[in-house]
């Protein structure tokens, strides 16, 4: 089993709907930052807009207060990969200069139009997510005939799209996008499937950390489904998926431990 990375998540946001509010700080932020590290992070993925369902779009500037910061503290001393989360294009510009090394945007490039031109002149990887509609409405009634393969349409279509504008596609990495546009019966339908992803070519993320489908089926509170997420993580495991994006780092760690034990096992 190949080597999974584990991406810990870093909100420095008033209102995400796991922990917002609790690293919005520069202090704090750093602080979970050394922790996620210390658990086995091998890339933070900071984020200054909550995208959960029905979240309130903030301003560029906003987003920059909030984030800049955080990628400048965390960057005086560590080098771990630092991932992006926006789909704002200054907001990217400004963070990789800060010292950020990955973009995270979860529109697949269709929110803002200058974010092409961004990643034309950087070689930085590129993470595209799948999302139906926008986080202030995804979730009223999300539809598919077949929620897999308009997905893989979908990412046929961006990495088309991406290629024809001189973007390589193994700088690409691909994100089905649990949550976001999608019913529970959706995200499990992606979790049975995710292997069909990787026919794509490309490296392939996955994001399902405490959310709600979690809850639906077990009834847990967001503060209490770190257990689920780690069961769903080492279930994945064995479907080719390259990152892991949570927030409990040390859970998923353990969890990922043991699945490659067992798949290397005679």
């Amino acid at each position: 089993m190949t080597a999974i990375r584990i991406m810990g998540i870093l909100n420095v946001t008033p209102d995400s709907f796991s922990d917002g509010g609790q690293f919005v700080s520069e202090a704090s932020a750093c602080a979970q930052a050394e922790a996620l590290i210390a658990s086995g992070a091998d890339i933070l993925d900071i984020g200054g807009e909550s995208t959960r369902p029905f979240a309130e779009p903030v301003s560029e500037e906003e987003e920059l207060r909030r984030v800049i910061p955080a990628i400048r503290s965390i960057r005086r001393t560590h080098s771990i990969p630092i991932s992006i989360d926006t789909t704002k294009a200054e907001v990217a510009r400004q963070a990789l200069k800060a010292g950020a090394d990955i973009i995270n945007d979860i529109s697949a490039l269709r929110n803002d139009s200058d974010m092409l031109g961004l990643v034309q002149k950087t070689s930085v990887p590129v993470i595209i997510m799948h999302m139906q509609g926008t986080p202030g409405e995804m979730q009223v009634n999300p539809q598919y005939r077949d929620v897999v393969a308009e997905i893989i349409d979908f990412f046929q279509e961006r990495l088309a799209w991406l290629e024809s504008e001189g973007v390589a596609r193994k700088r690409i990495i691909l994100d089905p996008g649990i949550g976001f546009g999608k019913t529970p019966a959706h995200n499990l339908s992606i979790l049975k499937h995710l292997a069909e992803f990787k026919s794509l070519g490309c490296s392939l993320l996955l994001g399902h950390s405490r959310k709600r489908f979690i809850g639906d089926i077990t009834g847990l509170s967001v503060a209490d489904r770190d257990l689920p997420t780690a069961v769903v993580s080492a279930l994945a495991a064995t479907s080719g998926v390259d990152i892991i994006r949570v927030h409990n780092v040390a859970a998923t760690r353990q969890a990922l431990q043991l699945a490659a034990a067992i798949g290397e096992a005679r």
